[in-house]
């Protein structure tokens, strides 16, 4: 017998009725542990690189339009390869260019990553990952590549060499 209406779908028999915190909470740990830290702004990516000497991933995005940005956003920024690669070597931001009124970014983001598109991608290719030093000298370009997770960071890698 299952109890739909109580705080569990499995049978009381063999289960104990889950608390619905725990179930948040175990929720929330495992969102925090399997994500990337992608910075809330540009500034706060550089101030981090400058702090903790390390290369910035700067990510040109139209995440719900552009289909090899999509692709490019599940099979390597979400895989678990790469979530802890970048822990430990990379500091990760995003500049979004959704198209859909739902995903409007605020007027200050937009102005921002418009800059940034200026400066560091004036041909306007999505996607395109830009690897920047903390001084924000490019090292490298790419782009969409059907890779595994592994070869795509060893080509991130060797733009940083």
């Amino acid at each position: 017998m299952y109890y739909v209406f109580s705080n569990s779908y499995f049978p009381k028999s063999k289960y104990p009725v889950l608390k619905k915190e725990v179930v948040i909470l175990l929720f929330f740990l495992s969102a925090t542990v399997f994500s990337q830290d992608w910075k809330p702004s540009y500034k706060e990516a550089l101030t981090c690189s400058k702090e903790e000497d390390k290369p910035i991933i700067l990510v040109f995005s139209g995440s719900d339009w552009c289909a090899p940005c999509i692709k490019l956003d599940k099979t390597i920024w979400q895989s678990k390869e790469f979530i802890a690669f970048s822990k430990d070597n990379y500091i990760l931001y995003r500049a979004d260019f959704p198209r859909k009124k739902a995903n409007k970014l605020s007027d200050d983001l937009i102005a921002q990553n418009n800059a940034l598109a200026d400066k560091f991608n004036a041909k306007g290719y999505f996607p395109l990952v830009v690897v920047l030093s903390p001084q924000q000298k490019i090292l490298g370009t790419t782009g969409y590549k059907k890779l595994p997770p592994e070869a795509y960071i060893s080509l991130l890698s060797s733009l940083i060499k």
